[in-house]
């Protein structure tokens, strides 16, 4: 899967979540990337977002960082 395959299926999430008070959105996005993303597609989204993630909205990003700070 490339990553703009997965810049859009986490831009997807983040429409669904867009209308959720910003802190569920967040935790709801990272709670679905852990839960139904493999591993490997979780680690090229983290890639993708450490790399300045072109693309990707801001609530994803936000997931992303604190996925990262969790772990």
């Amino acid at each position: 899967m490339n990553d703009q395959d997965l810049v859009r299926m986490a831009n997807q999430i983040a429409d669904y979540y867009q209308a959720y008070p910003e802190d569920e959105a967040v935790a709801g996005i990272a709670a679905h990337i852990r839960s139904f993303w493999d591993p490997r597609m979780r680690q090229a989204l983290n890639s993708h977002a450490a790399a300045g993630g072109a693309g990707l909205k801001p609530l994803v990003l936000t997931a992303m960082k604190r996925m990262q700070e969790a772990a």
